[in-house]
């Protein structure tokens, strides 16, 4: 079954990259045909959507795919949820909206490990300006864009004026932590104020500020696989086929353009026969192009909560107390400050040894090189998600919480199929904490977040103690690995930044295009072949944003 209709572009995917894309290729040249195609529909009606506070009745409701991973070998065995959005605009609709750049030195060393300076920091940089409407004027304007579509804000800009923001603030510099002005201009570590992608309190979809005026809308509508044929002894994508049996064709010289994210894309190229011959073979797929490494590389970040009982709930600190009511609070995440810091090298060297089976571990091996930023941490007024190891807390405010996140893992996991049904949710693996190197990353945090909640006097005043799972214990910063285990892996989970499994310099070349096809290139996540101790939604946009130019140049090539 095929329609006559051809596209310039098709574009499988409508999240971030996806409306990027067609947004920008409509507005660098308006006689396009760009056919947007989204599992998910048009969520711009629903009313929790737009409050950044209301985020949480979006998880699993119609417009989550409700993943699950497989059981973590690492964290009790037992699966772990993974949120995967299927609405234009993609995971922007439910995500916190931290709009967190992160670490030059990540950026870099994806530049080197794809061998095109056009990855590294200051090759995205400009990309990073084209999106980005920073929210102080007189910011560097080397480092930030003032005219972009996405809008961003600061705590302190959006109105919030918490009451215990000098005292976590002081927590953390008796931690050593210097306080930093501006952490999205490359150099993050140190504790810095959070900044959302908010304009006046509101969540901002891309489908909207990427005007998708000119491009043709299928929403709620599932690609099975990429069409190919033979040209001239290679493979030539010519389009799409539907799940329910559709087909969809690219002109003569144009494109299919992958956007499914870490989970979807790798899913749709092996269906469509791109990838590793025994996973094909697996459910009778021929293999049009051998990819061994579809699917592979995969890694997400890893995140863990702790409670904490405040020692003076009267004083409305925290969401759900009658006097934490100020109606600016509802403009953004109940937090502060965001700290970025690295971990003690003897241990991590110690560790990465016994991941490489070698004694000695030179001081410029990748993790350790230039003090990476391996921790994430933050203290939020709030306390929710203690479901996940087995408490309830009220939202009354009596209880706050903290998080860490561990930015570089080592670790890597997979992505597979199920079956050949398009609509089956692929078999997802991140095979959190699989090296000594990324435990001691996460004990690590533990230990720092003990120490700042229960050995500074900021922290000592502000809490009476841990809120802990039943048998458990509050553990400080001088546990023994093997309670601080037990805990991480009672209580890991992911922080929905799913990355690598079509990367870079081994599914796709340094343009996005897929290895042995002509065609057919992926822009989204799943590219990103290194970890990068960011928020992936603001990489993703430059990462789009630099795909355009990327794709328009190419065009421009064409005999058309």
């Amino acid at each position: 079954m095929t329609t006559e209709a051809l596209y310039d572009y098709i574009i499988v995917g409508g999240g971030t990259a996806g409306c990027v894309l067609a947004s920008r290729l409509l507005e660098c040249q308006s006689s396009l045909s760009v056919l947007l195609i989204e599992a998910g529909g048009d969520v711009t009606n629903n009313p929790h959507v737009w409050q950044p506070l209301d985020a949480g009745n979006l998880h699993f409701s119609d417009i989550d795919f409700k993943y699950f991973t497989v059981p973590q070998k690492h964290l009790d065995n037992k699966p772990r949820y993974v949120c995967g959005i299927k609405a234009l605009s993609g995971a922007i609709a439910i995500n916190a909206g931290g709009w967190i750049r992160g670490d030059a030195q990540d950026y870099d060393e994806w530049a080197r490990e794809v061998q095109d300076d056009r990855w590294s920091y200051k090759g995205q940089l400009p990309y990073f300006r084209r999106s980005e409407h920073h929210f102080d004027p007189d910011a560097d304007p080397l480092q930030h864009g003032l005219q972009g579509p996405m809008h961003t804000s600061s705590v302190t800009t959006s109105g919030r004026k918490y009451p215990l923001r000098e005292t976590i603030l002081t927590a953390w510099k008796r931690l050593g932590l210097k306080e930093v002005k501006d952490a999205n201009n490359g150099f993050p570590q140190g504790v810095a104020e959070l900044v959302e992608n908010r304009r006046d309190g509101l969540r901002q979809l891309t489908s909207q500020v990427y005007p998708l005026a000119g491009a043709q809308i299928m929403t709620e509508t599932m690609v099975k696989r990429v069409t190919l044929t033979d040209a001239h002894g290679s493979k030539v994508a010519t389009g799409v086929e539907l799940a329910d049996g559709r087909q969809l064709h690219v002109k003569s010289g144009g494109e299919v353009l992958l956007c499914g994210g870490a989970y979807r894309s790798p899913q749709i190229l092996m269906l469509s026969g791109i990838g590793p011959q025994n996973k094909l073979a697996k459910h009778n797929i021929p293999q049009q192009v051998d990819s061994p490494w579809v699917g592979k590389n995969f890694h997400d970040h890893q995140m863990i909560f702790r409670y904490w009982k405040l020692r003076h709930p009267e004083k409305g600190l925290a969401m759900g107390s009658p006097a934490f009511a100020d109606p600016t609070f509802t403009r953004g995440n109940p937090a502060d400050w965001l700290a970025t810091m690295t971990v003690r090298t003897t241990g991590l060297k110690a560790a990465i040894a016994k991941d490489e089976g070698t004694s000695k571990i030179d001081d410029d091996h990748v993790l350790l090189k230039g003090q990476r930023s391996h921790l994430e941490m933050n203290v939020l007024y709030a306390a929710f998600g203690a479901e996940q190891i087995g408490l309830q807390i009220p939202v009354d405010g009596t209880a706050i919480m903290s998080y860490y996140m561990a930015c570089l893992p080592s670790s890597r996991g997979s992505i597979t199929l199920a079956s050949t049904d398009p609509a089956a949710h692929p078999v997802i693996d991140p095979n959190y904490c699989g090296t000594h190197a990324d435990r001691f990353v996460m004990r690590e945090g533990w230990r720092v977040s003990s120490r700042l909640m229960l050995e500074t006097p900021e922290g000592k005043e502000l809490v009476a103690d841990e809120i802990t799972p039943e048998g458990e214990q509050c553990l400080s910063s001088t546990a023994s690995d093997e309670d601080i285990d037990r805990r991480i892996n009672m209580g890991g989970v992911s922080c929905s930044h799913p990355a690598a499994s079509c990367s870079m310099g081994k599914v796709v070349d340094a343009e996005c295009r897929v290895k042995g096809v002509q065609g057919l290139r992926v822009v989204d996540a799943s590219v990103i072949p290194v970890p990068l101790a960011a928020h992936y939604q603001v990489p993703v946009f430059a990462l789009a944003e630099q795909a355009v130019d990327i794709i328009l140049e190419a065009r421009s090539k064409l005999d058309l």
